[in-house]
C-alpha cells in the first residue's frame, strides 16, 4: 500500500496508528487539521527536506528604491523551476550577491583580463617557472577580491517572516532602477506539490504525536469517569504518554534532520 500523499490521507493514516476504527479517538476534523499545520510548520523550520536552497533573481523598481525594501510577496519563481517556490516561501535569506561598481565581470574587468594576457603564467607558473603553477594568480586574485570587498562590500540583509520585507543596507549610488540581484535563500517547499512530504517518515510520527496529545487533551474533562463493566476514562495516561513522545522525536529532529545554524541567519 503507498504511503500518505496528501492532508486527509496523513490524517487517516495518523487515525489508523492510534487504533482507529478499532478504537474510537474523540479528536475532531477540524482539531485534525490544525494539529497537522502544526506538524508542516515545524517541518519546514527543523527538517532539511521541508526546504530548497534557491536563488531569486529580481528587478528593482523605482517603489522598491523609495521605500527602502524588497517585497518577497513581488518575487516570483526561480528560473526554469515554474513550480517551485515563491518568495512568499521564502523561510531565510542568507546572502545578496554583490552588485555595484565592482560586481560585474566583463572584458575591461581587471579579473578578466588577467586571465587572457597571463594565461600561459596561470598554467605554466608565473614567469614560465613550474614550482608555483596557479599561485601567483590565486594570491593576486585575492587581493583583487580583498579590494572589491573595501571600495564595494557586500550588503548586509535584514529580513523577517513576519514582515515579508527584504531590507537592503547600501548606498544610493549603488541601486539603479531595473538593475537585478540574486537572492539566495531557503524557501519553504509546498507538500501539495511534492507530495513525498506527506510520507515522510518523521512527519507520521510528528503528526500521530500530536493527535494523540489532542485526543488526550479532550479526555481530560472526563479523566476518571467510571463507565458501566467498570471501565473507566484516562485522558491523563494518553496525553502524558503523547507529550514524552512529542519530547523525543522533537530532539530527533534537532540532533538529525535540521540544518546547520548558518540556516537561520539573514
Amino acid at each position: 500500500m503507498a504511503g500518505p500523499d496528501s492532508r486527509q490521507s496523513l490524517i487517516d493514516y495518523a487515525l489508523r496508528t492510534l487504533g482507529a476504527p478499532v478504537v474510537q479517538i474523540n479528536v475532531d476534523q477540524q482539531q485534525c487539521e490544525d494539529r497537522l499545520d502544526e506538524a508542516l510548520q515545524y517541518f519546514v523550520t527543523r527538517h532539511y527536506d521541508g526546504v530548497q536552497k534557491v536563488f531569486f533573481k529580481y528587478q528593482l523598481t523605482q517603489t522598491d528604491i523609495d521605500r527602502g525594501f524588497i517585497s518577497t510577496t513581488n518575487i516570483g519563481t526561480p528560473s526554469g523551476d515554474p513550480d517551485g517556490p515563491t518568495g512568499e516561501d521564502i523561510v531565510s535569506v542568507i546572502r545578496l550577491f554583490r552588485f555595484g561598481t565592482l560586481s560585474g565581470v566583463n572584458m575591461f574587468d581587471v579579473r578578466y583580463q588577467l586571465a587572457l594576457t597571463d594565461y600561459f603564467g596561470i598554467n605554466r607558473g608565473l614567469n614560465g617557472s613550474q614550482s608555483t603553477p596557479l599561485a601567483g594568480y590565486q594570491v593576486t586574485m585575492q587581493y583583487i577580491g580583498l579590494l572589491e570587498q573595501f571600495f564595494s562590500p557586500e550588503k548586509s540583509l535584514r529580513f523577517s517572516k513576519v514582515t515579508d520585507k527584504i531590507y537592503v543596507d547600501a548606498f544610493s549610488q549603488d541601486i539603479i532602477a531595473g538593475q537585478y540581484v540574486v537572492l539566495e535563500a531557503y524557501a519553504a517547499l509546498d507538500p501539495d506539490v511534492h507530495t513525498k512530504i506527506y510520507n515522510d517518515r518523521m512527519l507520521k510520527k510528528y503528526i500521530t504525536a500530536l493527535i494523540k496529545r489532542q485526543w488526550g487533551a479532550n479526555m481530560l474533562k472526563y479523566d476518571g469517569v467510571q463507565l458501566p463493566g467498570g471501565i473507566s476514562f484516562k485522558g491523563q495516561q494518553i496525553y502524558d504518554q503523547a507529550v514524552q513522545e512529542i519530547m523525543m522525536i522533537e530532539q530527533e529532529f534537532e540532533r538529525a534532520y535540521e540544518l546547520p545554524i548558518d540556516f537561520i541567519i539573514g
